[in-house]
């Protein structure tokens, strides 16, 4: 009997205790029968043997890592022929290898020594494991939806735009430049013409009545002078104060416009 430490077992194999530490590496191939598919080709299978066994990935032993991948080639084939098929390729590439090293070297042309049969095995590994590598840690970083949520945030805003409300020295030049306009056309027959407010009120509600917006200056009829533009703007102006039509503009120094107040239903 091998040396034991205090008489107790150090692990299990198919449940016979283990009392000292195998001298071979060797992997039975039903310990990879549960996760055979889980391996993403035959060159992570392949990493995996020597990585599993503390080999040199400079210095394969070709005989052994050849020998355990065809096991579990033939146990790929028993479950899934399939999938066996991209395995064979590599295996075929293990023997080929094998059978190079069992052959005297031959030197060059020029007396160099030949390249290792491994030589281009061991870079395909190498570049394998460094982006598998990668992969890894690029996987342990958070991940939207895995690791966190994106979060959502709904601002009600009003159906109605609110426009700023029109400064009293904006509309005081407005009304300046109607005065201007009025005064151009001026009339010299003197009559005496009774002007109604209401009237007028009722007049800019027909012309504001199916329509977003009318321009300030176009609610006045400056050919019929000065009276009649003055008792618009105040008709306008009773409107405005029984809050039945707005007077706005979209900014500041921004023409003047004039609507019907909204009413919700």
């Amino acid at each position: 009997m091998p040396d034991v430490v205090d008489q107790v077992a150090l692990a299990k194999l198919y449940g016979e205790p283990l009392f000292a530490m195998p001298t071979d590496l060797y992997i039975p191939p039903d310990a990879l029968e549960v996760f055979l598919e889980a391996f993403e080709g035959p060159l992570d299978l392949l990493l995996y043997l020597i990585r599993k066994q503390n080999f040199n990935i400079l210095d394969i032993p070709m005989a052994g890592v050849t020998r355990q991948y065809l096991v579990y080639v033939d146990e790929i084939r028993t479950r899934n022929l399939e999938l066996a098929a991209e395995y064979l390729l590599m295996a075929a590439m293990l023997i080929e290898i094998k059978s190079r090293m069992l052959l005297p070297p031959k030197k060059s042309a020029d007396g160099e020594e030949a390249e290792d049969p491994r030589a281009e095995l061991v870079r395909r590994l190498l570049e394998y494991e460094q982006m598998k590598l990668a992969s890894a840690r690029l996987n342990e970083m958070p991940q939207l939806g895995r690791d966190v949520l994106r979060s959502q945030v709904y601002i009600e805003q009003a159906l109605q735009p609110r426009f700023p409300d029109v400064n009293v020295v904006d509309l005081q030049e407005a009304w300046q430049d109607i005065i201007k306009r009025a005064r151009l056309v001026q009339h010299h027959k003197i009559t005496r013409e009774e002007l109604s407010v209401r009237e007028h009120m009722s007049i800019i509600l027909r012309k504001l009545q199916g329509r977003k917006f009318v321009e300030f200056e176009n609610l006045f009829d400056t050919t019929r002078g000065m009276p009649v533009v003055i008792v618009t703007f105040i008709a306008m102006l009773e409107l405005a104060k029984e809050t039945l039509i707005e007077v706005t503009q979209a900014e500041a120094y921004a023409p003047i416009y004039v609507r019907i107040t909204y009413q919700p239903a």
